[in-house]
């Protein structure tokens, strides 16, 4: 093959671009068509697929409605319905009225102050710490707190607390204990706190008075120490902070029954004083957080409470005359008995703490029982259920010992919604069963001539 027929056949072949099929030109765009959208929307059936559209839409969401929680009013059980526009605080817990009948024969309504329930959504577990959650009132109102499902974390020292108050709740996973001391510092996330480390009887605070001040007040800082971390805490995590003062804040009082306005007459020097003023103390710098800080504080200020689990020889009148008379010893009486107390049961302390801490007020709040008994009374109503020969032994008073004790709770009643419940006469026969067993354990014993009211 030479080189001319080389040439010859290139010149006849066609290009393979040739071969390649032409697309055909772009379809021009009518602007009139753009221009007028009605005849845009008639073509092609447009307007057809975009009415199928919307009338799918409308089954469906007729089908599976999207519904939200409706505000309602209750008022004594009964739910109505209310279109008024409601402001939901913060880190506030919303509870519905249920009045529910108690062990103790009372109604009560569960939750907050205003009894209320969640709308519509699941109530939101807190984290809950209680200091001294192991002693008389800590471990009973842990037991308020674990039965709403909460997360509780006791911290005690066991100085005047009890393992034994706790211990059954130890296996659950919502339940933590840890020994130590409020003194020192300690770190937890939690939602509220709990604030009720503190020796409050006589026996105790006196036996260590500079510990029982300095659980509240160090010198060198001129600060309440264990008041002043648990605020601390608060202040880092953001939890709301419940203080449980004492109606030893009135000292001896001039003023009967007492309301949170007055301000009390203390001696600042007596043997009482470093309870009385170390709670003073610790509502002081409770306040200036909240100002300062701008930390959520509540303050109680508790009279004299009574029930199971107290300590037997604390040296608090109550807990004296039911262990003397069931050790069948004389009841005794200080002074000439016509001081005045006023004894709240237990439970009634406890939900008094919880709807202030679930309420919007910071107090103070007196929480107590109004109704007032001399010494010799109290000891006539412990004869009376425990033994009814029981002797009555009189001796010196104590010193700074208070005349009269009597709460004002209006301001409990109206802003709390909240009042006690269980009589001193309804009242003292739980405890006195719970003393039987702790004095005498698993024995029977026969108390006064005429029998036991109770059989262990």
């Amino acid at each position: 093959m030479d080189s001319h027929e080389l040439i010859h056949r290139t010149q006849n072949q066609q290009p393979l671009v040739d071969s390649v099929p032409k697309r055909p030109p772009p379809r021009s765009v009518n602007v009139k068509t753009l221009k007028n959208p009605i005849q845009y929307m008639l073509r092609s059936q447009r307007l057809v697929c975009i009415l199928v559209g919307i009338a799918m839409s409308a089954m469906f969401f007729n089908r599976f409605p999207i519904s939200t929680p409706q505000l309602t009013r209750h008022h004594q059980g009964v739910v109505f319905p209310t279109s008024e526009p409601r402001n939901l605080p913060t880190r506030r817990i919303l509870y519905e009225t249920s009045l529910d009948e108690d062990e103790f024969g009372g109604r009560r309504a569960m939750g907050g102050a205003s009894g209320r329930v969640p709308l519509g959504i699941k109530r939101k577990r807190l984290r809950v710490l209680v200091t001294g959650g192991a002693g008389f009132v800590g471990s009973h109102l842990v037991d308020r707190l674990m039965e709403r499902g909460d997360n509780v974390i006791v911290v005690d020292n066991f100085f005047t607390g009890r393992k034994d108050n706790v211990v059954h709740h130890l296996g659950n996973p919502r339940f933590e204990l840890i020994r130590h001391d409020v003194v020192e510092p300690i770190l937890l996330e939690v939602d509220q706190i709990y604030h009720l480390a503190c020796p409050a009887s006589p026996v105790h605070y006196k036996f260590n008075p500079v510990k029982t001040i300095i659980s509240f007040y160090f010198l060198s800082y001129t600060n309440v120490v264990g008041t002043l971390n648990m605020l601390g805490l608060a202040k880092r995590v953001g939890a709301r902070f419940l203080l449980t003062s004492t109606s030893e804040v009135y000292g001896d009082p001039l003023q009967h029954p007492q309301v949170e306005t007055y301000w009390g007459n203390v001696n600042p020097i007596g043997v009482r004083s470093c309870y009385d003023e170390g709670k003073r103390t610790a509502e002081t710098l409770t306040m200036d957080y909240h100002r300062g800080a701008g930390i959520e504080v509540r303050i109680a200020r508790i009279f004299n409470t009574y029930g199971p689990r107290m300590c037997i020889d604390d040296g608090r009148v109550v807990s004296n005359f039911v262990a003397q008379a069931l050790r069948r010893e004389p009841l005794t009486v200080y002074g000439d008995g016509k001081q005045t107390r006023s004894f709240q049961f237990v439970s009634d302390l406890v939900e008094g703490l919880m709807r202030l801490m679930e309420g919007d007020h910071v107090g103070p709040f007196n929480l107590g029982n109004p109704g007032e008994f001399t010494m010799l009374e109290l000891a006539q109503v412990v004869q009376e259920v425990i033994d009814p020969n029981a002797k009555i032994e009189f001796r010196p008073n104590t010193e700074d010992d208070p005349h009269k004790r009597k709460p004002d709770i209006s301001k409990a009643q109206k802003l709390l919604g909240w009042e006690p419940v269980v009589s001193l006469r309804n009242g003292l026969p739980l405890m006195v069963a719970d003393f039987k067993q702790r004095i005498f354990g698993n024995q029977r014993e026969d108390v006064g001539t005429t029998g036991s009211l109770f059989s262990v």
